[in-house]
């Protein structure tokens, strides 16, 4: 029981970091695999693919933010683990948690819009653009969650 709130942080770090590296991973893998179809046939739309197919990838590298702040925050990072009541650590889980659940699915969801994006580009190249900012608005979601979970993070005392 002395270590709940230890525990309660870690496990608040590894949701934001593995939910939205899973729908990361999953959104960015849905692009390629829409991506690879069209470069069979135009091998020169690469760079513009790749552009759509990075897009999904941010909310992994914003749950790892999370969980850093988390790591920093409880010592972990530092070697020696300030001492947490229940609540601290359930303080922090609670504040992983926004980034971990927004993270995943506007990272999925901004996969099928960049998925369908490449399809647009296959016809019309130079709607690359109106492709990207679709794909953006999803992202938009994904940023206020990182958001949340920063100001909430960063306002759980420790100690």
């Amino acid at each position: 029981m002395d270590n709940l709130g230890i525990f309660l942080a870690i496990m608040g770090a590894a949701f934001a970091a593995g939910f939205a590296g899973v729908g990361s991973a999953r959104g960015v893998g849905l692009v390629g695999e829409a991506g690879a179809g069209l470069l069979t046939e135009k091998p020169e739309m690469f760079g513009r693919v790749l552009i759509l197919q990075i897009l999904p990838g941010t909310q992994g590298l914003y749950g790892f933010l999370i969980a850093l702040m988390v790591f920093i925050k409880t010592g972990l990072l530092s070697g020696s683990v300030a001492p947490m009541t229940w609540s601290q650590g359930l303080a922090l889980f609670a504040a992983s948690m926004p980034i971990a659940l927004v993270g995943y699915f506007s990272a999925l969801y901004q996969g099928r819009v960049s998925a369908s994006s490449v399809s647009l580009i296959a016809k019309q190249p130079e709607q690359l653009t109106k492709g990207m900012t679709m794909a953006a608005l999803v992202e938009t979601y994904a940023v206020l969650a990182l958001l949340v979970s920063f100001i909430a993070v960063n306002n759980v005392t420790v100690g």
